[in-house]
């Protein structure tokens, strides 16, 4: 067999294989190149993978003791699906809220939601009351599927936004529904009919960003479909490229292990909707827990983990302490945040079967944006890799919006139909990063003559702790209603496991004392644990200004960190 280039794989699938064939659509006033033949939504995708998941029959979906069949899972997302809209009214566009830890629940209801055309919106489990509060008003959520944490939190928005909360779970005698009675009840186990337009609205994912509230990112059925098959593509090329592929072989049957939460979009898109039309298997984790990662990629055979850089070095330690080898897994991804260089080839090394990969992506693009794995990874640990192909285009753009050369560094920009419909209610925000189809990312970075894009700094005041997004701004307005601070500015402070954690410098107002402790507390019922400054400096005079009379976060960061350990 001729072992072909990443190029002329491509160019060979497109042509040959109806899946992957291209054309061209217009969205929104906007030519995209979509691919042609994919389902049209979520819920024809998650149908159209019958054949895949052995016509229904093969093991789908493991959590701890239990287990689903594929007809099973779809047993039960059609079941919810007439919940919805027989027993909650639940019509076409209409926003359904999902505040939960990983369980099958979750998965089932965004399916069910897909399949009458509603909108799951996916909500934050680590938010606080008042975090709930903002999104459940922004979203015009007022059915909300959540577990025993969750119902708690909500409790007391019960009246003022007049909320049905669905309890799963533990959640189950605490909410005034209860999800079992409701499946057990449902008045047809058969697919709904339902008209659904491949743009209209699949999701909506809250995000990050330099703004003090997250903003919602309205995800398509075309987007999130196109993403998909923009990763699956991938899977159908990597024999043509591999000179040691065997096509005699039996194929293996992937199985997937989701370790990141299923409210972000690193585990709905590529691990969850890909698993669909892959075939794959999928085993999802209530919580992170290394040695049980292990135990579950041994016993269940799992080919593909995909975590924050955190729970790959997790992984190794575990591995270690375990004595264990984990000669199944052949693709280990870090998503999230950037993985330190010096762990490529440490799993490399531990993994020898394993592809070691990393990747870019944003809620705004479904997850789909850059990525590359195995040698070219190890020769160049520091990139992010090549844009996945054949939908997207990329751009580094100098601040007039014009191109920059290759090497030189600018903002990341990109187009594709896997980007975003728009920030919810926000359209002052939208048009700052969406134009004519290109999304203006907030990343800076280069390209090389090769292709390979590297993210050098971000424009947005993000702090990424163990793969968790955390606007500086957010922490900032928290600080601010302490009534002993002056004045606030979140920084990242370098960690070790987790990449970054939060620190704050704070002035004090005058004739007023704190400590970090009395901070901490105060902040606990404000924003989510993560978001809490781990480390807080304080000093009565101003903090460090810039030239146009800014906070210089810069600054205040380094001189902060000057004497930090």
């Amino acid at each position: 067999m001729t072992v072909m280039t990443d190029t002329e794989a491509m160019a060979h699938v497109m042509q040959t294989n109806p899946a992957f064939a291209v054309t061209d659509a217009n969205i929104r006033g906007v030519d995209f190149r979509v691919f042609e033949n994919v389902p049209p939504h979520v819920a024809a995708l998650l149908h159209a993978s019958y054949e895949a998941q052995g016509n229904g029959a093969a093991e789908y979906l493991i959590f701890e003791n239990e287990r689903w069949t594929f007809d099973e899972f779809l047993s039960d997302v059609n079941r919810m699906a007439h919940v919805l809209r027989d027993t909650f009214g639940v019509t076409k566009g209409a926003p359904v809220g999902i505040a939960m830890r990983n369980c099958p629940e979750l998965m089932i209801m965004v399916m069910a939601c897909a399949s009458i055309g509603a909108v799951t919106v996916f909500v934050n489990a680590w938010w606080t009351t008042e975090e709930l509060e903002y999104a459940l008003k922004d979203s015009g959520a007022r059915l909300v599927f959540a577990d025993g944490d969750r119902v708690a939190r909500m409790q007391p928005l019960v009246d003022d936004l007049g909320l049905a909360i669905v309890g799963v779970r533990d959640g189950e005698t605490t909410a005034h529904h209860s999800f079992t009675a409701l499946k057990t009840n449902a008045q047809s186990d058969q697919r709904p009919d339902a008209d659904i337009d491949t743009d209209d609205d699949f999701a909506i994912m809250y995000s990050s960003g330099t703004t003090g509230r997250p903003k919602g990112v309205v995800q398509t059925h075309r987007g999130a479909v196109n993403a998909v098959f923009s990763w699956l593509i991938t899977a159908v090329m990597a024999p043509l490229m591999d000179p040691d592929h065997d096509p005699d072989a039996p194929p293996v049957r992937p199985s997937v292990l989701i370790v990141t939460p299923l409210f972000h979009v690193t585990a709905t898109h590529p691990m969850f909707l890909l698993s669909l039309p892959a075939g794959a298997k999928v085993a999802v984790m209530p919580k992170w827990d290394a040695r049980k990662a292990v135990e579950i990629i041994r016993d269940e055979k799992i080919t593909r983990f995909l975590g924050v850089p955190t729970q790959s070095a997790d992984l190794m330690v575990a591995m270690r302490e375990m004595g264990e080898t984990l000669p199944t897994l052949d693709y280990i991804g870090a998503g999230g945040a950037k993985r330190p260089p010096a762990q490529v080839g440490e799993l490399s090394e531990m993994l020898p079967n394993a592809a070691v990969a990393t990747g870019w992506g944003m809620t705004e693009t479904n997850a789909l944006g850059i990525g590359m794995l195995g040698d070219e990874y190890n020769a160049r640990p520091d990139a992010c890799g090549k844009p996945h192909g054949p939908l997207q285009d990329v751009r580094f753009l100098d601040d007039n919006g014009n191109d920059v050369p290759h090497g030189e560094i600018g903002e990341l920009t990109v187009k594709s139909p896997a980007n975003m419909r728009c920030y919810l209610n926000k359209p002052d925000a939208t048009a700052e990063v969406l134009e004519d189809g290109w999304l203006k990312t907030g990343d800076l970075g280069r390209i090389d003559d090769e292709g390979y894009v590297s993210i050098v700094d971000r424009k947005k005041n993000i702090i990424i702790r163990g793969g968790e997004n955390i606007a500086c701004l957010d922490v900032e307005a928290a600080l601010h209603r302490h009534p002993a601070v002056a004045e606030a500015c979140a920084f990242s402070v370098p960690h070790d496991r987790l990449g970054e954690v939060v620190g704050a410098g704070i002035q004090l107002k005058s004739g007023t004392s704190a400590q970090a402790e009395d901070i901490q507390a105060f902040l606990a019922d404000h924003i989510a644990k993560f978001k809490i400054p781990e480390h807080i400096w304080f000093q009565t005079t101003p903090l460090p200004r810039g030239a146009t009379d800014k906070t210089d976060r810069r600054a205040l960061q380094a001189q902060c960190l000057k004497d930090h350990t």
